[in-house]
């Protein structure tokens, strides 16, 4: 399930090529925070899929709500 849900919310990010410096920008919308910068769109793309991954443990870790994406909701129970 955490496959699928970090492959959908990648289908969500947006890119950009910033005018200042001609890097590439990706962010995914409703995502606060995870954003990533890079000198090629593969690279960006790479960098944003790990800081998306890296900002699922943190909110995971502090028991924090995730968002729900195409209907895929991660919720994490304690064990018994």
């Amino acid at each position: 399930m955490l496959t699928e849900y970090i492959e959908a919310a990648m289908r969500k990010a947006k890119y950009e090529i910033l005018c200042d410096d001609n890097t590439f920008y990706g962010y995914i919308p409703g995502f606060d925070g995870v954003y990533a910068n890079a000198e090629d769109l593969e690279t960006c793309r790479s960098e944003l899929k790990e800081v998306l991954e890296e900002w699922i443990m943190l909110g995971i870790s502090r028991h924090l709500p995730l968002p729900v994406v195409d209907g895929i909701k991660l919720v994490v129970e304690e064990a018994v």
